[in-house]
């Protein structure tokens, strides 16, 4: 009676420790699907590297995202940029075509009552001395 005593409480102390029982060294698809493998020792050891992981994989997400939304921003900017690069070449281009000297002459002409004319004698040299 007392070994048969001995052997119960032999049997309920290996049935009440508080660690994991071994996994069998294959894992098969049923302890992956049925979440065995995640109550294992080594996987609760190493909890923080999981958090870990799955925090870089959610800033990686964010970084490109952010990265994707910049770059479209730069392209918009661009065609902006190339955009009024085109008006002021336009405009620079009106302006020296409005301000040739045939033009301003014709313009003239065209204004009786302007007190401008085109002057009769050449252009002095004048020296200035340093």
């Amino acid at each position: 009676m007392k070994e048969q005593a001995k052997k119960t409480i032999q049997l309920i102390k290996e049935r009440a420790k508080e660690e994991d029982p071994k996994l069998t060294p294959t894992m098969t698809l049923r302890t992956i699907l049925g979440g065995d493998f995640l109550t294992a020792d080594m996987v609760r050891r190493q909890i923080w590297l999981f958090v870990l992981m799955v925090v870089f994989c959610i800033a990686y997400v964010a970084i490109r995202y952010q990265c994707q939304q910049d770059m479209l921003t730069i392209d918009k900017l661009e065609n902006e940029l190339l955009d009024a690069k085109y008006k002021a070449l336009s405009s620079s281009s009106t302006l020296t075509e409005k301000s040739r000297e045939s033009h301003v002459l014709e313009a003239l002409k065209q204004n009786r009552d302007s007190l401008l004319h085109i002057s009769d004698q050449p252009p002095y040299i004048v020296n200035v001395p340093e």
